[in-house]
């Protein structure tokens, strides 16, 4: 059902209201002005004579009769009572017309959008009831939302809502959404992006929380490889050696790519066994390339069979078997899938050949606080399974963890932004999987660019299942989807416009009619050219609203990000090596 509100705006205004009102301006202001000459006047010349306080006495004293005599200084004052006048005028018709532009479509369009009670459930009281019943301090809400425009109140996300974001480039995302969520985080925190611009912002004040690492593999943030993670030690049976399969699987084509439907199911099912067997015998990654570049060589088989996976070991032995052109597609497929373990920048981060370095145990995240940033590039050769397989380890490891908390839900929840999710998060079960995050304490928020690039990475009907699992959405403008635009402008609704026309002739006299017509309250040239600072909120239970996300530089850790910017960004090292 679409929200439906009514608003009386007359069309026009009646010739003779105009003159009317305009003809009281004069009078009014006329009066003051001959006021102010008199008691001003009289005052200034000093003749000692009484002027009345009553307006009235003053006008027939001075217009109509000579009971009051014209002060000589009548000019100095007419001139200054002229200027003042002439300032106020002005000042006001500024601040009109200032107004006036501050009021655009969409400003206008707040006012029948969601306020007051419909929110809440959103508002710092409402969100901090919630918060006391999973045990948290109602001091801490959940994760920002924004200042409703009307209002002026402070929304929030509960400490169980899921979020998704769509905002187009350089809309300030990062700024308003990501970098808020990731301060507020009440314990560990995993973040995505293709940039280093989150990490230098806040791995400063999340650093107090407990310890930090950044994945890099891609030297997206110019960090050392001092730590290193193994992706096999996410594979403890064959159900988890086919979702890392799948995460190489997914980020290794390009949106538009061709598949074929038995090369790449056959591809996938034997870098899952390669995968399996690698773990099964303590074998580092790059033994599965390895192994792809051999396709006559039996050993994963041999040690599937081993380890007591018969049937996906006769799997691989079949693909072994099979004749060369069809096992050297099925192989070829496979290498493409793991394509980024060619990159020796790539395997610093995923092995660790002179045992020298530390390994991060994924549970160290929940147990410290602490905070991870998994970065990649899309592309050739990115990352993007490494940074995926990272962060599904984390998450459904929280979940497992879930279960031995009250109420099967984290005691304190783990906060995950994933930024930039379909170019260096390709995570394809997650639509399936969202609402139920939620319920475990898991809060994730997706941030996308654009509707399209969530149906290149989960399909038409997975993206409106993501869209549809989320508590809050958020659309921040910047994008130009007419399709998408017009979807969110049915959800925000219509409203009932009643507009009142007045004419006027000699025969028939003065005459008013009155209109109703149906209109949407943002239509999809408003959500387009949605002013920057604004973006639209759509919560479960509640109508869309117009909202002004607030940036990290109005919050009270302001400092202390900036002072985390001028640490680690690489201008900021610039300058201290000038000082």
């Amino acid at each position: 059902m679409s929200n439906q509100r009514r608003d009386n705006q007359p069309s026009a205004v009646a010739a003779e209201h105009v003159l009317l009102f305009t003809g009281l301006a004069i009078v009014l202001i006329g009066g003051g002005v001959l006021y102010a000459i008199a008691h001003l006047g009289h005052r200034l010349d000093g003749a000692g004579i009484t002027v009345p306080a009553n307006p009235w006495d003053v006008l027939f004293g001075m217009v109509v009769g000579d009971d009051l005599p014209w002060p000589e200084s009548t000019p100095l004052v007419a001139t200054a009572s002229g200027a003042v006048v002439l300032i106020l005028v002005v000042a006001i018709t500024w601040a009109v017309v200032r107004r006036r532009g501050r009021r655009s479509s969409v400003g206008q369009s707040a006012q029948l959008m969601g306020t007051g009670g419909d929110l809440e459930a959103l508002t710092a009281k409402g969100a901090g009831k919630r918060a006391e019943q999973f045990g948290m301090d109602r001091e801490r809400p959940g994760v920002p939302i924004g200042h409703t425009v009307t209002t002026d109140q402070m929304l929030y996300g509960s400490w169980e809502d899921m979020h998704i974001d769509i905002w187009g480039p350089r809309t300030g995302k990062t700024t308003a959404r990501a970098i808020p969520a990731i301060l507020e985080a009440p314990g560990a925190c995993i973040v995505t992006s293709n940039k280093r611009d989150v990490v230098d912002a806040t791995r400063g004040p999340r650093s107090v929380h407990g310890p930090v690492w950044v994945f890099d593999p891609q030297q997206v943030a110019t960090e050392p490889a001092d730590w290193w993670w193994d992706p096999l030690s996410y594979v403890t049976n064959e159900v988890k050696a086919q979702q890392l399969a799948d995460h190489f699987a997914a980020s290794s084509r390009s949106a538009d790519a061709r598949t074929d439907a038995y090369f790449d199911s056959a591809g996938q099912d034997l870098l899952a066994g390669l995968l399996l067997a690698a773990a099964c015998d303590a074998r580092p990654i790059t033994q599965v390339y390895t192994w792809l570049t051999q396709p006559t060589d039996v050993e994963p088989a041999d040690i599937l069979a081993r380890y007591d996976y018969p049937q996906i070991a006769d799997n691989v032995a079949a693909v072994v078997d099979a004749p060369d052109k069809q096992r050297g597609g099925v192989y070829g497929t496979a290498q493409q899938m793991a394509n980024c373990l060619t990159s020796q920048s790539v395997l610093r981060w995923v092995t660790d050949p002179d045992g020298d370095r530390p390994h991060l145990d994924v549970g160290q995240l929940l147990d410290r606080g602490g905070t991870i940033y998994a970065l990649s590039r899309e592309g050739r050769g990115t990352a993007g399974p490494l940074v995926t397989a990272l962060t599904v380890a984390i998450v459904e490891h929280a979940e497992e963890q879930a279960a031995f908390h009250r109420g099967g839900r984290l005691s304190t929840p783990l906060v995950g932004v994933l930024d930039e999710a379909a170019n260096v998060c390709r995570w394809r079960d997650l639509p399936d999987l969202y609402s139920h995050f939620g319920s475990r304490g898991i809060v994730l928020m997706t941030i996308l660019q654009s509707w399209s690039q969530g149906v290149q990475v989960w399909g038409r009907e997975g993206m409106r299942k993501l869209w549809s699992s989320a508590n809050i959405k958020v659309y921040g403008g910047g994008v130009a989807e007419t399709e998408f635009l017009n979807e969110l402008s049915q959800l925000i609704g219509e409203y009932d416009r009643s507009t009142t026309s007045v004419s006027s002739g000699w025969r028939q006299g003065r005459s008013v009619s009155q209109q109703t017509s149906r209109q949407r309250i943002l239509d999809v040239a408003d959500l387009g050219a949605l002013p920057r600072g604004h973006a639209v909120l759509f919560a479960s239970g509640a109508p869309a609203t117009m909202i002004r996300p607030v940036p990290w530089m109005a919050r009270p850790e302001e400092e202390a990000v900036k002072a985390s910017i001028n640490r680690y960004e690489p201008s900021g090292h610039k300058a201290k090596a000038g000082r």
